[in-house]
Parts: C-alpha cells; sequence; structure tokens
C-alpha cells in the first residue's frame, strides 16, 4: 500500500497511481486464473470417475468451501491449509491398503475429491479426515500461529503442494519452529492420526475393506 497520498493534477489527491493499482490487480486475476484452473482440472479428474462422483462433488462444494471460509478467517490462511492437507494426506493413508501407492500419489498431491463417491455411500469414512482436520487446524493458528502468503493455496492443501508452497512464502516462515510447524500440520498429524482414529470405526464395522477403493 501507499504510504502516503499522491496528489495530482487539479487538485485532486488519490491514495493509489493508475500504476500502483495495475501492480495490485496482477496478482489478484493471476490468484482467479489459479482458482478457475484448478476447479477445473479438479472436476476432470472426479469426472473420471463417474456420474455418482459428479453429483457428490456438487452437493459437498458449499460445504468445503465454508470451512475454507472458517478456517481463513481464524489464521489467514493457515488453519484452512492444515484442514485441506489433514483431507488429502488423510485419505490418501487411510486407503493405502485398497488403493497402493496409485492412490496415494492421486489423492495425496491431487485431490482427495476422487473420494466423494464412495462417501455417497458411506458417509462414516469422511469422518476420520475430518476429526483430523479440527485437531490440526487449532494446532496451526494457535500453536504455530501458521500463515499463508498465498490466497488461493490456503483452499488447496497439498494438491501440487501448493498449500505447503503458500505456507513457506508468507511473511517471517524460515525459523526452525515454522518448518516444523508446516511438516507437522501438513503431513505428519494427517497422515498418522487418521489412520489411528479410522481404526476404532473399522473395529465397529463403519468402515470396512472396500469402501474407500478407487477405480484407478
Amino acid at each position: 500500500m501507499a504510504d502516503k497520498a499522491v496528489s495530482l493534477r487539479g487538485e485532486q489527491t488519490v491514495l493509489f497511481t493508475n500504476r500502483q493499482l495495475v501492480a495490485l490487480m496482477w496478482p489478484l486475476l493471476l490468484e482467479q486464473f489459479l482458482a478457475i484452473t484448478v476447479g477445473l482440472a479438479d472436476s476432470l479428474m472426479v469426472a473420471t470417475v463417474g456420474d455418482a462422483a459428479i453429483s457428490a462433488v456438487s452437493l459437498v462444494d458449499s460445504i468445503s468451501n465454508l470451512m475454507i471460509y472458517i478456517f481463513s478467517a481464524m489464521a489467514t490462511g493457515g488453519a484452512a491449509v492444515a484442514g485441506c492437507c489433514a483431507q488429502m494426506v488423510g485419505f490418501a493413508v487411510m486407503s493405502f491398503k485398497e488403493n497402493r501407492y496409485g492412490g496415494l500419489v492421486a489423492q495425496g498431491l491431487g485431490t482427495s475429491m476422487l473420494q466423494m463417491g464412495n462417501i455417497v455411500k458411506n458417509p462414516r469414512i469422511w469422518l476420520p479426515p475430518t476429526i483430523v482436520s479440527a485437531i490440526t487446524g487449532p494446532i496451526a493458528s494457535c500453536v504455530f500461529k501458521m500463515e499463508n502468503g498465498v490466497g488461493v493455496a490456503s483452499g488447496m492443501g497439498t494438491c501440487g503442494l501448493v498449500g505447503p508452497i503458500g505456507v513457506m512464502a508468507s511473511d517471517g516462515f524460515g525459523s526452525a519452529k515454522s518448518w516444523i510447524g508446516m511438516l507437522l500440520v501438513c503431513f505428519i498429524l494427517p497422515a498418522v492420526l487418521t489412520p489411528l482414529v479410522a481404526y476404532p470405526m473399522r473395529k465397529l464395522g463403519w468402515i470396512k475393506d472396500g469402501d474407500l477403493k478407487l477405480e484407478l
């Protein structure tokens, strides 16, 4: 932002010159372009699973966006990154038995939306990563004061590692604590806690073998 107002001809005073406005505009345009591109890629990936998955994504998108807005308000995107990483890494690790390394990469570095068809069949499989996101979100915001330097990256999670990269782009990132926080919140805690939360649900029969299977 400009430090002081700029005086122009005719004694008109403005806060920003046209050049400064253009400089502010480009990052916003790029952010919107990235959001649209990611949304399109997400839809194309889910479309390969089937009609049920596409319908499921449409149904839950509004809920997902609401959670991102809530987490973003908590910590300038830091908690939002934590929540999205918990979904992607959580589903990738939790479904490793069914989907092996292909599923690990597709969900961990791609999108957990691939599981929407299975969530429609058994909504309980969504509980473990969601519970973990409720744990890692406050840890990100309250313990590590995690922030995101790129607004649109807040809702990306580990998709293409955009979420962690956004965290690394935030002001003040670089200390040992910030690195530990990013690794713990984005990768380690979701990978460890999600199977632990899912374990009793498997024992109770809430989650059965094959419930997380993807046709990759």
